[in-house]
């Protein structure tokens, strides 16, 4: 008698991994993410802070931030300013809102008579809330 076969004898194809649609996925993703993500301009100043060692975190709240360069120019919130203005925009400050906190970032190199102008500033107009910043 015949030997008699159950199966068919078929060759085997070799399993394969499509990375195609994979690939197709990942940039659909990138390019999704590229156009939904938020540019801003970034406007830093670039300022040598000097070190405090016994500086502790602080919480970050809603405050006034003013820079003093190595050149003595005044930055409020980010826009240079001339101490006239800087002087209005204290003073406006600590009639509307005198509980803000300020934030005093004096470049390592500056003189100290801007980071004093500035702190006297502010509390002539009552503001006693003040900050220094240091790294």
């Amino acid at each position: 008698m015949s030997e008699l076969h159950l199966r068919p004898s078929r060759k085997r194809r070799k399993a394969e991994i499509n990375i195609v649609p994979l690939v197709d996925v990942l940039v659909v993703l990138i390019f999704f993410f590229l156009v939904s993500m938020q540019f801003r301009n970034v406007t830093t100043l670039q300022l040598n802070l000097p070190e405090i060692k016994t500086a502790g975190s602080t919480e970050r709240t809603q405050q006034v931030e003013i820079a003093i360069t190595e050149e003595g120019q005044f930055h409020y919130d980010g826009e240079p300013v001339s101490p006239e203005v800087l002087e209005q925009r204290i003073a406006l400050l600590g009639r509307t809102a005198p509980r803000t906190p300020v934030l005093i970032m004096a470049d390592q190199a500056s003189f100290l008579r801007y980071t004093t102008l500035v702190m006297d500033l502010c509390r002539q107009e009552g503001l006693e809330t003040l900050r220094l910043q240091a790294r």
